[in-house]
């Protein structure tokens, strides 16, 4: 299943990047599920993982992850996934914070591996090109901080089995490297 999760997500990645950068956009995906396989996730939250942006970021529909990955898989990727990308960046990051207070845990370890695969890439991009690296994104680097902070905030009080806590702590950490101790 985490093979035919890759090239799905390869397939409808296809031509997209990193924000502001030449990176092919799969890197991320990749770097979702290589997190979720250290820590020993199961073999579902792994591909969920590799596909949780592709009813966000593609044409891909959640039917056709459905279809091709079965109802377990497709609830993984509908609980990672923001309901509405038309919203305000704002109400989109508020209503993410919400619902993970009462997300399953197996989403709520998809959404950390996300967040942790993105604040490991900000935080190189950031030591190689200083402050110059919070223009690539559409709010400040003072927005930025605040989600993550209380989403480190949040996943650090959910009382959840490990890996939870683990990546919590490694979450964390790197939002404190990034941001500086809150």
């Amino acid at each position: 299943m985490i093979f035919a999760a890759i090239e799905f997500a390869a397939r409808a990645h296809s031509g997209q990047f990193r924000k502001g950068t030449n990176i092919p956009y799969i890197v991320h995906p990749l770097g979702v599920a290589k997190i979720l396989l250290e820590y020993g996730c199961a073999e579902a939250v792994v591909a969920a993982g590799m596909l949780h942006d592709t009813v966000e970021d593609t044409p891909v529909a959640l039917d056709d992850i459905r279809r091709s990955f079965g109802d377990e898989v497709a609830a993984l990727v509908e609980g990672a996934s923001e309901p509405d990308k038309s919203d305000t960046w704002e109400n989109r990051k508020r209503h993410t914070i919400e619902y993970l207070k009462t997300a399953p845990v197996d989403v709520l370890l998809i959404a950390l591996a996300d967040k942790l695969d993105n604040l490991r890439s900000m935080r190189a991009d950031y030591e190689r090109l200083g402050d110059a690296f919070w223009s690539r994104f559409n709010r400040p680097m003072e927005s930025q901080r605040w989600y993550y902070r209380s989403l480190a905030e949040l996943f650090s009080g959910r009382r959840a089995p490990e890996p939870l806590g683990a990546l919590a702590r490694e979450l964390t950490a790197e939002v404190e490297r990034l941001f500086g101790p809150g």
